[in-house]
């Protein structure tokens, strides 16, 4: 970021950029402990492991004055390496994460899980060894693998790059290791210093086209990554978005990953017990399923590959599970529209993440927007959330509880008609919405309201606009 304004109105005045040594902002008491308190700097669902680690000094020969900064894990399984410099990064830096990556890579569930318990006993928590290697475990997408856990993610942190460390992480990228370059920004506003972190290497282009197939040696690893990176990716946009409430019913249908003679396996098993076959959503990204034959929590493809093992006795991996799980939508939860609901049946949680790709819960554009909307005039729960890239379920939901939406008495369903569930956020108004839209000059033929009054979604992108 090379240029940040605060702003009013027309008026943009420039803040001053300032960095950490001008601050007297350290490495590792600082920066660091930024890097391990939100390690969502590192990447989505990465949990750090430890922090200085130097405890390889006695087996491989390798001094303890060199530590590793940080260590994380992400969803996928893959270990992430993490060096840090509070100005401009040596020119060697890059070297130096190669040679931490290269010994982290022989490192087993047993030797993660010890290193964990150590960083947590020295920051207050006391848990046993058995703790930490199932808090390991669950926080991997899937079974733990060893093919992964060799093939270590790395990123550098710094104030500045030279060219010298650029140009040999675009080759070394080119050539299969996965380099992440971050750079870290702070500024004085208003008295408080603010920082930034901005990927600056590689860029999501560069990840897409370029290095995403070269990045794991293999094609079992390869494939093993891409699948537990759909399924991770799925679930976290899932939950970002909003899209299912916690209670939300889901029936499976084996898809991704099986043969039809072993989808035929599965439904025969699912015949001797029917709750094989339902789960519960929690809005949880790790474990966000609840299935209902045995209480316990699973990811949708940890799920999916218990149910194959169950029914063949057989381990797999590369299974896809979000491709597994449907919407009950036969079951509506008691705040969304039964309309609205009804929208999501026959699709799997992979194909619903990916209509809602990129939707936050972030409802400042939809409050900009139904501010907007005119008296008189009406709109509909799946019109706002195309405008604002979400879905009308979650808009439904947030309009029922926010208690800041204006207007929201003037968004109705598909069907032009005042959604059932909805209800004042002010429980002490006895009037409908049905009655204030009429007021205002809605007509209404029965409970639909003219559909001609319905603002179209050129109209709603023009009251964004502004």
């Amino acid at each position: 970021m090379d240029h940040l304004f605060t702003v009013d109105g027309r008026t943009a005045t420039p803040i001053s950029r300032t960095g950490l040594a001008a601050e007297s902002l350290l490495e590792r008491q600082h920066l660091q402990e930024w890097v391990i308190a939100h390690p969502q700097v590192l990447g989505e669902s990465v949990l750090v492991i430890t922090a200085e680690y130097d405890r390889w000094a006695d087996t491989d020969g390798v001094p303890a004055r060199d530590r590793l900064d940080v260590l994380g894990l992400d969803a996928t399984g893959r270990l992430v390496v993490v060096e840090l410099k509070r100005g401009t990064a040596d020119r060697d830096v890059h070297l130096q994460a190669i040679t931490y990556a290269a010994l982290v890579s022989r490192f087993d569930l047993d030797t993660l899980a010890q290193a964990h318990r150590g960083f947590l006993s020295r920051r207050g928590q006391a848990l046993g060894i058995d703790v930490c290697r199932q808090r390991l475990l669950d926080h991997v997408d899937g079974e733990w693998s060893p093919e992964l856990l060799q093939r270590p993610r790395q990123v550098i942190i710094a104030a500045d790059f030279p060219k010298q460390v650029t140009h040999s992480v675009v080759w070394l990228s080119e050539m299969g290791l996965d380099i992440d370059l971050v750079q870290v920004g702070l500024w004085r506003v208003e008295g408080s210093v603010v920082a930034g972190f901005t990927k600056v290497y590689p860029t999501p282009e560069v990840e897409e086209f370029t290095l995403a197939p070269a990045r794991v040696e293999g094609e079992a690893a390869a494939k093993k990554l891409q699948e537990r990176s759909r399924s991770r990716n799925a679930v976290h946009v899932l939950v970002g978005a909003g899209l299912l409430p916690d209670g939300a019913r889901l029936l499976m249908t084996p898809r991704h990953g099986v043969t039809e003679a072993i989808r035929a396996e599965i439904r025969s098993w699912v015949e001797q017990d029917p709750a094989r076959a339902a789960a519960t959503w929690t809005n949880d990204t790790a474990k966000p399923l609840v299935w209902d034959a045995d209480g316990a929590s699973y990811s949708p493809t940890g799920l999916a590959n218990h149910i194959f093992t169950s029914v063949t006795g057989r381990s797999v991996d590369g299974i896809q599970g979000t491709t597994w799980w449907d919407v009950d939508t036969t079951q509506v939860p008691a705040d969304v529209d039964p309309g609205e609901w009804a929208t999501l049946a026959g699709t799997d949680l992979a194909a619903l993440a990916r209509q809602l790709n990129g939707a936050r819960k972030d409802w400042s554009g939809l409050h900009t927007l139904l501010d907007g909307v005119p008296a008189g005039r009406w709109t509909t729960y799946g019109d706002v959330a195309t405008i604002i890239g979400s879905h009308a379920v979650p808009v439904g939901r947030h309009l029922g509880t926010c208690g800041r939406c204006p207007n929201a008495w003037r968004v109705l369903t598909a069907t032009g008609k005042v959604s059932p569930g909805f209800q004042w956020t002010d429980t002490s108004r006895t009037d409908t919405a049905a009655s204030v839209l009429r007021d205002e000059g809605v007509r209404f033929d029965g409970e639909t309201a003219d559909p001609g009054q319905r603002l179209s979604e050129d109209d709603l992108r023009q009251l964004l606009d502004g």
